[in-house]
């Protein structure tokens, strides 16, 4: 790695980079682990998270060359790959990086849809900018596969362009099995305070484990276990209590939400292949013998939910059944917060697809192609606070040819916009009766009507104008009538009917 061009190719970062950041966010970056930044620039990212409380080093050919290159549990070797420039050297880099890291590996390499603004001459396999740099810009499955070929196991997309690599594989079927768990809430027992008044402190942490797993707890699995067999002669029994006097409605909604999530996991599991049960985390096997009896019978109901999930008629006839989204010809568009809502297979559909493009930044809605097997994540400007947001980017996989096409619409001069907001959400989701409230309000006055040209903002702006109206917030607000046309009436929230 050459001193002088990681000299010219290190940026001053405001914010952690974005390797970094998602690792954070992901729980894989936190205090009691040792992170160790190969090729670390100028050690922004250092400094941040040293003040978070992380033990953190670094090295870097340009800037901290006389550092240790040190062990630590995760390694990020960030943005480092792309500018080396013998294809030799790279596979140097990355099994030093690699025999440094513990626990987790973090691989980012910039993608091939930056590679045309930055492009100035050929040189090897990569381009040299504008900047005089080089830059080997990857597909993303391409990336993939030459981290598989180097280092010998698969690594997980975190994010385009971006890599998980784990020592451990429990630690990867944990994450995998993370990533498609819904949040459950606890239910309440505030209608039984005096029924468990004694034993609140016993019974919170059984209704806690109980939602997190949707199953009771196996021995050893739960501290307050002993006392809770004293006290009501089983834990079983005390869950019986609890269900009594909340109602079993909401923990039978809870143990069936839990057991899609794991039936979701099991089936995108098989990509490259499923892990054998050992090597599986010892609560994620208790889930699969309580679930399906065995992980033989678990693994066969995910193979027959995958098998529908690769078939298109089938994905479109899950499509049409959805309880929520809003259904096109083409696709159907959820919030990304409402995916877990979906049913199982249109979960694993998606999942393919978050399986090759790992997670994108900003992520408002995600379009479910209902003709070809494509997923589409698409970014929008202030999905809570726009009334009608304008689209900023899009990112497809591309299952079938396995590639990600990105697509930038901020230099478009007529972006395509939402209506109908709350059709995208779930119905618990905070903002939803506002954007139900400015729906109906706009279907009053006719502005949704003209459904072929209101998609785009000039189309939009301009029904507006017709109508004589604006949009603040998420209220419709008329226009004074000094900016109307001369002679006509100003905008009545209620047409009136005709005689």
């Amino acid at each position: 790695m050459s001193a002088t061009r990681a000299d010219r190719t290190a940026i001053r970062r405001s914010a952690l980079s974005r390797p970094v950041a998602l690792a954070l966010q992901d729980n894989l970056i936190h205090p009691a682990r040792t992170f160790f930044d190969y090729g670390c620039g100028r050690g922004d990212d250092l400094l941040r998270l040293r003040k978070m409380g992380i033990a953190v080093s670094g090295w870097d050919p340009a800037f901290f060359p006389d550092e240790e290159r040190t062990p630590a549990d995760v390694v990020n070797l960030g943005y480092v790959v792309n500018v080396v420039e013998d294809p030799d050297d790279r596979l140097v880099v990355l099994a030093a990086a690699w025999q440094l890291a513990r626990k987790l590996l973090i691989v980012s390499a910039r993608l091939d849809w930056e590679a045309a603004d930055a492009a100035v001459d050929f040189q090897g396999d990569g381009i040299v900018t504008g900047r005089r740099t080089f830059q080997k810009f990857f597909t993303q499955e391409e990336l993939r596969m030459w981290i598989e070929r180097v280092l010998r196991r698969r690594p997980v997309a975190a994010a385009p362009g971006i890599f998980y690599v784990f020592r451990d594989e429990a630690d990867e079927q944990s994450f995998a099995v993370g990533r498609v768990s819904r949040r459950r809430r606890t239910p309440g027992i505030d209608e039984c305070r005096e029924l468990v008044a004694d034993h609140e402190d016993l019974l919170e942490p059984l209704m806690a484990f109980f939602t997190d797993r949707g199953r009771l707890p196996a021995t050893g699995e739960l501290p307050t276990a002993p006392q809770l067999t004293r006290d009501f002669g089983s834990v079983a029994r005390a869950f019986s209590m609890l269900r009594r006097a909340t109602g079993p409605d909401r923990w039978d909604a809870i143990r069936d939400q839990a057991r899609a999530d794991l039936l979701v996991y099991l089936a995108l599991a098989a990509f490259p292949r499923r892990p054998r049960l050992g090597a599986l985390p010892e609560a994620l096997r208790l889930d699969v013998r309580a679930f399906f009896g065995s992980y033989k019978s678990g693994c066969a109901a995910a193979d027959t939910l995958l098998f529908s999930a690769g078939d298109q008629a089938a994905v479109d006839r899950a499509c049409r059944g959805a309880p929520l989204g809003k259904l096109l010809p083409d696709a159907l568009y959820v919030h990304h917060t409402a995916v877990g809502h979906l049913p199982p297979l249109l979960r694993v559909y998606e999942g393919c697809g978050r399986q090759l493009a790992g997670e994108v930044s900003g992520l408002t809605l995600v379009r479910l192609s209902r003709r070809r097997p494509r997923v589409s994540y698409l970014v929008y400007e202030s999905f809570d606070r726009v009334a009608h947001p304008a689209l900023q980017s899009s990112v497809v996989a591309d299952l079938k040819g396995l590639r990600l096409h990105y697509r930038d619409y901020t230099r478009s001069a007529n972006p395509p916009v939402l209506h109908r907001k709350e059709r995208f959400v779930a119905e618990d989701y905070p903002a939803r009766p506002r954007f139900a409230r400015l729906t109906a309000r706009e279907e009053r006055l006719g502005l949704l009507d003209a459904t072929t040209t209101i998609g785009t903002r000039d189309g939009w702006s301009r029904t507006l104008s017709d109508h004589r109206v604006t949009i603040r917030g998420h209220r419709v607000v008329p226009l004074p009538v000094r900016d109307a046309a001369p002679g006509t009436p100003p905008a009545d929230a209620t047409p009136r009917p005709r005689r």
